[in-house]
């Protein structure tokens, strides 16, 4: 037993002034008023019962550990790179039997982007990351890695992504009608419940809270939620605050005026995903903060902008980073694009940064995202122990938005574009 550092507590077993305090409860930070006692033969008395609180109970909210794996009671060591800190997070939100699912939903495992040759040409993309420590990487065990299936070949002796095809076929699926009208119709799905989130996102709000609406808007439009599951996520939103780049897990903290926020979004709706994002102001934001969300916006308008037939894919971090650079801001390279449709993920892989070198052109009926991430600092990202939550080296924020495109015959067409009544972006408040 260890002193409890005061005495104006009851025992937890008799009402005597409590001196002592379980240690294990230390450990695991639970409330003293049920962990302090008078004595250690009160507390040895107390022992049958009060062990129970050691073994949370099926509803109780823990932290994430071992990419979505595992959870732990105990807040997880870690060299923080900024102010920010993982809460505990809910238990994972059941979906109705009615709901149709993809093939991860059970076990985490999307067995069928590991089979496709969409996955030959391309790897990364917004969920997942490229290696830039290996010269080779064999996936042995995708359940346990950051990139998702592919047989890429990933070299770093000229470029973090220098992208090499072992089999040179065709890969990139050409969409025709019925699956652009399909893949539309998620990607609606994803912007009305986006719209919804981001209506939410106010100060006092728990990130959870904001998974919650999500979740519940996806069910009630007879869509899952894409990142539920997805290679073990807990979650059915991404929700990335202040210096976390990507993949931050929705929990229990309250936003706070200040904060600038991303909300990513992805509907699985009839064999069909539909991803988009955005990063809103919650509150009170800084000039340097709202000026980082509307670089961010429109380094990927300018990309988007650019593409159409016979553009090549590598071109488009070339325009990123060009808008991001010339207003003091930095291009994340550890995360990219991509293809999307009948896969959450797949080829094209796209870049954000200048002189990549991902292969391939754009044509008709390619259907991809382009997701952006740039940060006030260092490009560089930490990842949590959480095994999801990436964040800037150096504790500066970051901010990304991502759209769904198809190329037609005369450029593209924005399959996630804002509505008339999605919630408006600061600088459209600030115009009115």
């Amino acid at each position: 037993m260890e002193s409890s550092g005061t005495n104006t507590l009851p025992c937890a077993r008799c009402q005597a002034p409590a001196k002592l305090q379980c240690p294990t409860c230390v450990r695991l930070g639970l409330p003293k008023d049920s962990c302090v006692f008078c004595s250690q033969a009160c507390f040895k008395l107390a022992w049958p019962e009060h062990k129970k609180m050691h073994f949370p109970p099926a509803d109780a909210w823990l932290y994430c550990i071992k990419r979505g794996k595992a959870r732990s009671d105990v807040l997880p060591d870690f060299d923080w790179t900024g102010p920010l800190r993982p809460h505990r997070i809910s238990p994972q939100r059941e979906v109705p039997d009615h709901i149709p699912k993809p093939d991860y939903f059970k076990d985490g495992f999307p067995y069928k982007e590991n089979e496709s040759r969409q996955q030959q040409i391309g790897a990364g993309g917004g969920g997942m990351r490229e290696s830039q420590e290996v010269v080779r990487m064999r996936m042995t065990s995708q359940a346990d890695q950051h990139l998702k299936p592919s047989k890429l070949i990933l070299t770093n002796d000229c470029d973090p992504n220098t992208l090499l095809s072992p089999d040179p076929g065709p890969a990139v699926p050409i969409r025709g009608p019925d699956d652009t009208d399909a893949i539309r119709a998620a990607c609606l799905i994803g912007r009305e419940v986006l719209d919804l989130a981001v209506a939410a996102a106010k100060p006092g709000v728990t990130t959870d809270e904001i998974d919650r609406i999500v979740h519940e808007a996806m069910i009630e439009r007879g869509a899952y939620p894409s990142p539920l599951n997805y290679f073990n996520f807990p979650k059915s939103v991404c929700t990335s605050i202040n210096e976390v780049i990507c993949h931050g897990i929705p929990d229990a903290r309250e936003l706070q005026s200040g904060d600038i926020l991303n909300i990513d979004v992805t509907a699985y709706h009839k064999g069909f995903h539909g991803d988009l994002n955005e990063t809103v102001c919650v509150g009170e934001v800084d000039e340097e903060g709202k000026m980082l969300i509307k670089v961010t916006h429109d380094a990927l308008m300018k990309a988007i902008a650019a593409c159409r037939p016979g553009v090549r894919y590598r071109d488009v971090g070339d325009i990123i980073t060009k808008h991001a650079t010339a207003n003091g801001f930095q291009v994340v390279k550890s995360y990219c694009g991509h293809g999307i449709g009948d896969l959450f993920h797949c080829a094209p892989n796209i870049p954000h940064y200048a002189h990549n070198k991902a292969v391939g052109i754009m044509k008709e009926g390619h259907v991809f995202t382009i997701e952006p991430m740039i940060n006030v600092g260092s490009w560089r990202d930490r990842t949590w122990p959480d095994g999801w939550t990436a964040v800037t080296e150096d504790g500066k924020r970051s901010a990304q938005f991502e759209h769904t495109l198809v190329i037609t015959r005369e450029g593209c067409e924005v399959l996630t574009r804002r509505l008339d009544s999605s919630p408006p972006l600061w600088w459209e408040v600030q115009g009115e």
